[in-house]
């Protein structure tokens, strides 16, 4: 049996405590620009700034929009001509396209280039410079006519508000270029879209209102007299 006493039980010593960490300096306030942000400047499309950098080209593309009419472009047909070479095969397009202002003037078009785009643009800027005038009534034409080019030959109707555009393609552009709403309208020649094109824009210029012949009348009447 042993002699030794048992040793009285080690006292537990408590952690020692941690030292709480310094604060740190706080940083020196920034300079304060006027803005609402404390240290930005004011927005310059805000309600107290300038305006923003592309105003000046948002106004200046709004103002060449409202400047002069706008115009109807309608492109007719598209024809594709391949060209056979020593090394293959070479397209090309054309473009039949017709302008007009919906108020009486109409033009037509036509534009080749070996891209499609190239040539609706050159169809398009060839129509702009054949602009005439035609007679209306209203919203229709004033009276029958009969247009004829080479094979094309249309026959143009008037008719009452509701009826509508009654016109196949080629007439139809032309007619809604030129501001018609309600005709009726039927192709009796060659279907070729430039020749029905053209018969029908050739329809349109021997439209007379009454005033004008009225005054045809009134002019012969009085140089008889004289």
């Amino acid at each position: 049996m042993s002699t030794e006493s048992p040793s009285a039980p080690e006292s537990a010593t408590p952690p020692a405590a941690t030292p709480a960490a310094e604060p740190k300096p706080a940083a020196p306030a920034r300079e304060n620009r006027g803005g609402p942000g404390g240290n930005r400047g004011p927005r310059r499309d805000g309600p107290g700034g300038g305006f923003r950098r592309d105003d000046r080209n948002r106004n200046n593309r709004d103002k060449d929009q409202g400047d002069g009419p706008t115009m109807i472009e309608k492109v007719v047909f598209i024809n594709r001509c391949a060209k056979v070479v020593k090394g293959g095969r070479r397209f090309s397009f054309s473009a039949l396209a017709v302008v007009g202002d919906g108020k009486g003037k109409v033009g037509i078009g036509y534009g080749k280039a070996n891209e499609v785009p190239d040539a609706i643009k050159k169809g398009t800027a060839n129509a702009h410079k054949k602009l005439v005038s035609v007679k209306l009534k209203g919203d229709t034409i004033p009276h029958d006519v009969f247009g004829e080019y080479d094979g094309g030959k249309v026959l143009l109707r008037p008719a009452t508000t509701g009826t509508g555009l009654i016109a196949g393609g080629a007439v139809r552009a032309v007619l809604e270029a030129a501001g018609v709403k309600n005709v009726l309208t039927k192709s009796m020649g060659s279907s070729n879209h430039i020749a029905v094109v053209h018969a029908t824009l050739n329809g349109l210029l021997k439209l007379r209102l009454a005033a004008d012949i009225t005054t045809l009348r009134t002019t012969a009447t009085d140089a008889t007299k004289l």
